[in-house]
């Protein structure tokens, strides 16, 4: 397998928080505890009691299929005293964006490595399955020859429930029939007709494809939306419950220090901020708990602390945390030493780690998932011929056909461009430079002047370029393949395209490679060339 290193500084969009963090650029202390690509082997897991630690296997256990042999191995490990890597993901239509099979890729290369080294480790995945936005996890997008292709999901019922609990209806045939436009006819498919099947769950669907996809490596995958999962983080939901103010304004604090550091928080605190959502008892939507002069409040209905409390013991399911809170909850069930995240989990991380310290008296590392690019064979021949890296595809996406047709002509006109650009350059420079020296106005106005000659010479250029774009009409649909499989919509492809694509084109196999890519040697964005 090729694969090619770039700084992660490439990819568009990204915080300042983030990148300067994944690629050290100053001491973030104390909005992380570690740097990410050292000294994790040496850093402590969540520590939990025995009984903690059985009463979480017992969990896993009976959401673990029987055939599942290696996760269940892991599982047992995990109960005798192995520390975890966690991830996870919503659950997506279809397993969703390829970036969730480069998060599970990664937990399981960083728990490798760790077992490898003596420190014996198990991978688990964290299926969100808790929140209420069905929009967000209801699509999945493949692509064919010349187009991407938004496959949907569209439930007739718009109740509000846990994306999870959505039950698929018989509809889930018209979108699996959908997607058998691109990547029907292939073993995946089929096997992606038994997941998303009339009467599964989002959940058990989700679940069950990424649990098949990753047995060999013994993934262990976790809904902890239940009642007995939150029975087992109860202490850190209770702990919000009574530290309501406390921790509003440890969070406050550290927004100001991020501003400090010229950093904005991910997600707003405001006086009525708390960390909590509660579902109603009837209705079952999941609601926001805000606090308003003392009292507690979700919709229109107003609670008092103990009522909470009470809440909480009897159905604990009822309670949830909130993005920031999410990954303490996770680490007071399990013993992880660290979490693989994205760049937005990255950022919320700063924000959360005010939480850990006062409600687990530790504080877990985030470490960066596996940013990737798959360059499959018929794209890898179209930049070999001519000449184009990733980096160029994703800067120059919007004239990418342009600098192609410039790339293809003749070596006399290339020759010719260059001797008058640089020849009007040359003059421009020693012409304005004298004029400035006569009168700054003057000089001025001969900048302008002279930028307007350059804007024409480039324009002699762009003329030139789209000629040849004319003559050879084939470079500009080798532009837009080049765009559609590697910059889709101006998104990265690891966000914008479904992994069920790669898996029905190139086998579950191709997991493999993703793991063989998730070290940690390439602290920033690898292109992964498939065969």
């Amino acid at each position: 397998m090729k694969t090619e290193c770039y700084p992660v500084s490439i990819l568009p969009h990204q915080s300042r928080l983030f990148l300067d963090y994944v690629e050290g650029r100053e001491p973030l202390a104390p909005f992380f505890p570690v740097a990410p690509f050292s000294g994790i082997a040496n850093f402590p897991a969540s520590p939990l009691t025995l009984e903690a630690r059985a009463a979480s296997a017992r969990l896993l256990g009976a959401q673990t299929s029987g055939d599942n042999k290696a996760a269940l191995a892991n599982i047992e490990l995990l109960r005798q005293g192995a520390s975890a890597i966690v991830t996870g993901q919503q659950v997506g239509l279809f397993g969703g964006p390829l970036l969730t099979l480069l998060k599970a890729a990664t937990a399981i290369r960083l728990a490798k490595d760790l077992t490898a080294a003596g420190k014996p480790h198990v991978p688990i995945f964290w299926m969100a399955t808790e929140d209420h936005d069905f929009a967000e996890v209801d699509h999945t997008t493949l692509p064919s020859r010349h187009a991407l292709h938004a496959v949907a999901y569209r439930r007739s019922s718009r109740e509000a429930q846990p994306v999870g609990d959505v039950v698929l209806n018989a509809s889930i045939r018209k979108t699996l029939d959908q997607a058998a436009e691109y990547i029907g006819g292939t073993p995946f498919f089929e096997l992606l007709e038994d997941w998303y099947a009339p009467g599964k769950t989002m959940a058990s669907a989700f679940g069950a494809m990424i649990a098949h996809i990753f047995a060999p490596w013994g993934l262990i995958v976790m809904d902890a939306a239940g009642r007995e999962a939150h029975a087992l983080g109860a202490s850190v939901l209770r702990q919000a419950i009574l530290q309501a103010d406390e921790l509003r304004d440890a969070l406050v604090a550290r927004d100001k220090a991020l501003a400090a550091r010229g950093y904005h928080s991910q997600v707003l605190v405001t006086p009525e901020s708390t960390l909590l959502f509660l579902v109603e008892e009837t209705t079952l939507v999941r609601q926001p708990l805000r606090r308003m002069d003392g009292q507690w409040k979700a919709g229109s209905r107003t609670y008092t602390q103990q009522e909470l409390l009470d809440i909480l013991a009897a159905s604990p399911e009822r309670i949830s945390p909130n993005a920031l809170l999410r990954p303490v909850f996770q680490d007071a069930m399990l013993p992880t030493t660290a979490y693989i995240g994205g760049p937005a989990e990255i950022a919320y991380f700063a924000q959360s780690e005010v939480l850990y310290e006062r409600l687990l008296g530790h504080v877990t590392p985030i470490l960066p998932r596996l940013s990737a690019t798959l360059i499959e064979p018929s794209i890898a021949t179209l930049m070999t011929r001519h000449e184009v890296s990733l980096p160029q595809v994703i800067e120059d996406a919007d004239d990418l056909a342009q600098k192609l047709g410039a790339r293809s002509m003749p070596i006399q006109g290339k020759q010719k461009l260059a001797a008058a650009g640089n020849a009007l350059d040359r003059e421009l420079i020693e012409l304005t430079g004298w004029m400035s020296a006569m009168d700054e106005s003057l000089g001025k106005a001969a900048n302008v002047s002279a930028s307007k000659m350059r804007y024409q010479m480039n324009r002699l250029r762009r003329l030139a370029a789209n000629y040849q774009l004319q003559k050879d009409e084939s470079l500009r649909k080798h532009a837009d393949a080049l765009k559609l499989s590697l910059f889709p919509d101006r998104h990265l492809q690891e966000r914008r395209i479904g992994g069920a694509y790669y898996l029905a084109r190139y086998g579950e196999e191709i997991v493999s490679n993703f793991i063989d890519a998730a070290d940690s040697t390439c602290p920033g964005h690898k292109a992964i060339w498939l065969s």
